[in-house]
């Protein structure tokens, strides 16, 4: 939701050593200096619009994507597990919190006049961004801690109760997001809470943060076993579960990653504009990426595409050869229906010559013979 746009440029106003602001020669008047705010307005203004449609376009694909995702693993049943249903539920995350944050680009952002009215309306979808980051985070902890007890703890079991990790990637989430609310509103109630100058959103930021680096103990835990598992043992399940492992691994780190740098923007204004489309690309295209790597790049969702690809393409093989097939029978009996008048009449004088008697039928040979002659 956060679209920030740093101004590096500034107003200064020179104070003297004897305490006194500093007078333009001409006028002699005080004077502060703002022409360093004018500097590249045009650049500034095209830049703020791309980042603002960057994040549209980012979140509308991220929904598009996590949709497409959702519709594969409910459409087959041969990928249910408990681990589709943890993606699943990290999916649904996403989807409400780009849905959100497109409503509040949309409706709030964009809308001055709105934001000077400072309605209830606006804070609460904020609250409601916030409790989704939340759960963007720590469903992506559960997908790590059920990995880390299937492997670590359990040896391979299949089995386990997922009211526990409904609660955590759920429910926990308002714990901060709701402290942040209340917080927010009592000591910095700014209109519909659209700073990010405060130290109150360190409230939500600072579980994330811990669940990042939570999850990437338990992700390198479980490396370090199943590296043992595969020199020792080579099986083939090893292997599995290595590639499951692979996917979170990857992921942390680039959806942690914004809250690690994110305060040490460079100072440079070209280097600055590079660091603002790398983090927006990692804000605001998550969806994209967790659908990608945990259902586009999957192994299983891929086979499973195939084998229907080729079952569909084997059904409509056949349904196309045994139309072509009705089809030539259907031309075969027309073909016979339609035989020629004087064909039909001459089976007919050869059925009718069946009946009679000999003389009778060499009496009409001769006469057929003489019409031919």
């Amino acid at each position: 939701m956060r679209i920030i746009i740093v101004i590096l440029e500034k107003a200064t106003k020179y104070c003297g050593e004897k305490g006194q602001w500093f007078r333009h020669p001409d006028t002699n008047r005080t004077w502060s200096n703002y022409t360093a705010c004018n500097a590249n307005t045009k650049e500034k203004l095209k830049s703020v619009f791309i980042l603002y449609y960057m994040a549209i376009v980012g979140h509308a694909l991220s929904i598009a994507s996590l949709l497409i995702s959702l519709a594969i693993f409910f459409y087959f049943r041969s990928l249910s597990c408990q681990r589709i249903t943890l993606h699943k539920n990290l999916f649904w995350s996403y989807v409400l919190n780009s849905a959100i944050t497109l409503i509040y680009l949309i409706a709030v952002v964009n809308n001055p006049d709105l934001v000077g009215q400072n309605p209830v309306g606006c804070k609460v979808l904020h609250f409601f961004h916030m409790y989704m980051l939340g759960c963007n985070y720590f469903w992506m902890l559960c997908e790590g801690i059920y990995l880390h007890t299937l492997i670590v703890v359990a040896v391979f079991a299949e089995e386990q109760h997922l009211h526990w990790y409904y609660l955590l990637g759920w429910g926990f989430p308002l714990v901060p997001a709701c402290i942040h609310a209340v917080a927010r509103k009592q000591y910095f109630d700014d209109n519909c809470w659209m700073s990010v100058e405060t130290n109150l959103l360190y409230v939500v930021h600072g579980p994330i943060m811990a669940a990042l680096l939570v999850n990437l103990f338990f992700l390198l835990n479980i490396v370090r076993v199943l590296v043992t598992k595969l020199r020792d043992t080579h099986r083939a399940e090893t292997n599995m579960y290595m590639k499951a492992v692979r996917a979170t691994l990857i992921l942390v780190p680039l959806l942690g990653i914004q809250f690690v740098i994110f305060p040490w923007r460079p100072e440079n204004r070209l280097v600055g504009e590079v660091y603002d489309y790398f983090m927006h690309i990692l804000m605001h295209y998550q969806g994209l990426l967790v659908a990608t790597i945990f259902c586009f790049f999957n192994g299983e969702v891929q086979g499973t595409l195939k084998r229907q690809w080729m079952q569909y393409k084997t059904q409509w093989g056949q349904r196309r050869r045994d139309h072509c097939s009705m089809r030539s029978t259907s031309y075969t009996a027309t073909s016979i229906t339609e035989v020629p008048a004087f064909m039909y009449h001459h089976e007919c004088n050869s059925e009718h010559l069946n009946g009679r008697n000999s003389e009778d039928s060499e009496l009409v040979a001769l006469k057929t013979g003489e019409t031919y002659a």
